[in-house]
């Protein structure tokens, strides 16, 4: 954790399709960027710029997303969302989160993760998968 540092920013940019609007994602009626898709650009921003100072083996997981979405943003428009390390405190990182359009902010909150190991993640997924197939 010691490479993961206050300061550190990830951006990501979608130029919206159809395929990312309400409608095809299933959280409304209208024919813009849907609320999921804008948070997964968050959180992706957030990965950005995280992962690639992680240890061998480590991963981070989202653990919390407050967010606003303030603007529809039509099918054609570029977005663009940008994370922020703001705190590091043990296996736990804060991010302010933003998403931006061509023409305005569209959203914005705050996201946090955690750090894990991998192998020890997956064993306890596992754990789990295995005692529901016992019930």
């Amino acid at each position: 954790m010691a490479e993961i540092e206050v300061g550190l920013t990830g951006t990501v940019e979608l130029i919206v399709e159809e395929a990312h609007t309400a409608p095809r994602i299933g959280s409304g009626r209208i024919h813009v960027l849907a609320t999921p898709v804008m948070i997964n650009l968050m959180e992706a921003a957030a990965l950005a710029a995280v992962e690639h100072r992680l240890p061998e083996g480590h991963q981070s997981l989202g653990i919390h997303l407050d967010v606003s979405h303030v603007a529809a943003t039509p099918v054609g428009m570029r977005v663009q969302a940008r994370a922020e390390v703001t705190e590091v405190e043990g296996n736990r990182i804060a991010f302010p989160v933003e998403a931006r359009d061509e023409a305005d902010l569209i959203g914005e909150g705050r996201h946090r993760r955690v750090v894990v190991e991998v192998a020890r993640f997956d064993k306890r997924v596992q754990k789990k998968l295995a005692g529901k197939a016992e019930t």
